[in-house]
């Protein structure tokens, strides 16, 4: 009996013609460039090495884009936020030892924030795979060690034949919900090695989806229907599925208040009569989410920042949508759903029964109005009016990347991201120097908006080597560098803690003087010019910077208690 699959599966006499002729002159690499091509792939990130040179010579075969960085791990950020703006799986690729554990910070990002990257390295010679320690150049025993606790797989090939097969297989599982990133490791005599296979033509990876369990949602559906003061707290997960549609119609249904994490900025209406915005480091917010008889957390694990400091205790039922399964009632009790944040939310929308409830805008109004009061109260003018200054400098669509410094902590709670997938910060993991190779990425995946990225004077000496990546391939990114000596946060922190600070305060370069011996335009700005320096730097094609002194303070904090 014929099939219809098999059908399907017969080679047309072209087909056959050319797998029985390939071109001439491929090796290894040219799998692995002509595989990425087979799955989708335009763009790849990373940096030449020498067991990676038949990668990068077959790169020269190809179509892909190739998007080279001077470090590692700012490519690992590049790659990062190009999967994150796009929903594609990023590939960056990477050579032996050195350069591929350089990428692990960025990679641990990636991890935290479920951002989909497909990092290629290569390996030592195969006999040095297992442990032989042979003596090669960047040698470690266990390369793929290095990774295991970091990514979603490993993935190590030792024949040609394997090539397609092993990079299809990275590819799904980084695009399956949990995104996030993979590795996968070619020797380098199976990269430089004449290959006789055909072109690399058809390549099937399609992700898995991860529906919900439908008692599951139906038990959802019965608690959050007869909720008395259901609430939300939508995480990095919405944002990912690209839900924030399906999120805002299940709420106004319920007339829940809803917050968005720091990482699922943008996953609900800043001004929206039931956005509780982002102040989760506010006893207010807490206080008025332990209050929830029925708590809906979807896309989020709860985690330190997004419980205030695990001192977030709910006193309700806690229903939780988390696609990452170690996350599902981790931190706290729940009817845990594993599923992927757009196939439950769906779910639920069309099982829920409307709740009419006239009160939840006003309860949600007294909240931020009693967060407002509490911030004003202390006289931080200065980082509130820089905030807003920003906001109206920064077009709506732009995304904006944000680096671990004080004006970020302000944005995590204070900043209107104007819509999922907007702003993008490093808290995943918390690392530093993530802000300006990651808008590099983000101008590489998208060239027709503007990009903003913000580090700290300390965060930004960390990437300072991207401002040539960012001039040889005239990447539209302005940097807004907020100058304050050191680690001003770290200052904060251990002046607070210690009385003193040590090993905060930085010497440091003319900024402005810098990018422009890199033929990057640089401005010098103040709080007062802020806003018409940075909307100028942002219209202009190509990058710049624009530099800020200026020494910022934090809100108070209210999980330390009295």
């Amino acid at each position: 009996m014929t099939h219809d699959h098999d059908l399907e599966l017969r080679p047309t006499p072209a087909q056959i013609s050319a797998a029985l002729n390939p071109p001439p002159a491929r090796n290894g690499g040219d799998l692995v460039v002509e595989t990425l091509a087979g799955l989708g792939a335009t763009t790849v990130f990373g940096l030449p090495g020498q067991h990676a040179l038949g990668v990068f010579d077959a790169l020269r075969r190809s179509d892909l884009r190739y998007v080279g960085l001077r470090v590692e791990n700012n490519a690992g950020f590049a790659a990062d936020a190009y999967g994150r703006t796009t929903g594609e799986a990023a590939p960056l690729l990477l050579s032996t030892g050195p350069g591929a554990l350089m990428s692990l910070a960025a990679l641990q990002e990636a991890a935290a924030a479920s951002a989909p990257v497909l990092a290629i390295s290569s390996q030592v010679p195969r006999a040095g795979l297992g442990g032989g320690r042979h003596g090669y150049l960047h040698e470690l025993p266990d390369q793929a060690a290095s990774f295991r606790g970091v990514v979603k797989s490993v993935h190590t090939v030792r024949t040609q034949s394997q090539i397609p097969s092993t990079i299809a297989a990275a590819w799904q599982s980084a695009l399956t919900a949990p995104h996030g990133p993979v590795w996968v490791e070619i020797p380098q005599d199976v990269l430089l090695a004449t290959t006789h296979l055909p072109v690399v033509t058809a390549v099937d990876a399609t992700p898995h989806d991860l529906p919900p369990r439908p008692e599951l949602t139906a038990v959802a559906a019965h608690l959050l229907s007869r909720a008395a003061r259901p609430a939300i707290i939508a995480g990095g997960g919405v944002v990912r599925a690209d839900a924030s549609g399906k999120l805002r119609q299940l709420a106004e249904k319920l007339n829940a208040p809803v917050v968005t994490t720091f990482g699922g900025k943008g996953a609900f209406p800043w001004t929206h009569p039931l956005s509780l915005q982002s102040w989760l480091e506010d006893r207010h917010t807490t206080d008025f989410l332990e209050d929830a008889d029925v708590l809906l957390v979807v896309g989020s694990g709860l985690g330190e920042l997004s419980s205030n400091y695990h001192t977030f205790t709910p006193r309700g039922r806690v229903v939780q949508i988390e696609a990452d399964l170690g996350k599902l009632e981790s931190n706290h009790p729940a009817l845990g759903i594993h599923a992927d944040a757009r196939l439950a939310l769906q779910a639920l929308l069309e099982t829920v029964e409307p709740r009419e409830d006239e009160a939840a805008p006003d309860r949600v109004r007294a909240v931020l109005d009693r967060v407002r009061a509490r911030i004003d109260s202390q006289q931080l003018t200065l980082e509130q009016d820089l905030l807003a200054s920003v906001r109206k400098a920064l077009p709506s669509r732009s995304p904006s990347f944000w680096d671990m410094t004080i004006l970020s902590y302000w944005a995590w709670s204070a900043f209107d991201a104007k819509g999922p997938g907007t702003m993008h910060s490093a808290q995943g993991a918390g690392g530093l120097g993530y802000a300006f190779p990651a808008a590099l990425g983000a101008a590489a995946a998208d060239p027709t908006h503007p990009v903003l990225a913000v580090s700290g004077d300390g965060g930004a000496l960390y990437s300072i080597a991207e401002l040539a990546t960012a001039r040889q391939h005239d990447l539209n990114v302005t940097w807004l560098i907020v100058d304050d000596g050191g680690y001003g946060i770290l200052r904060a922190y251990m002046t607070d803690a210690f009385g003193q600070a040590t090993g905060t305060e930085l010497g440091r370069p003319d900024f402005v003087a810098l990018a422009e011996s890199f033929g990057v335009p640089g401005v010098r700005t103040s709080p007062e010019a802020l806003e018409a320096d940075l909307a100028r730097a942002l219209s202009a094609s190509g990058p710049s910077v624009v530099v800020l002194p200026a020494v910022l303070r934090m809100f108070a904090p209210t999980h330390l208690g009295d």
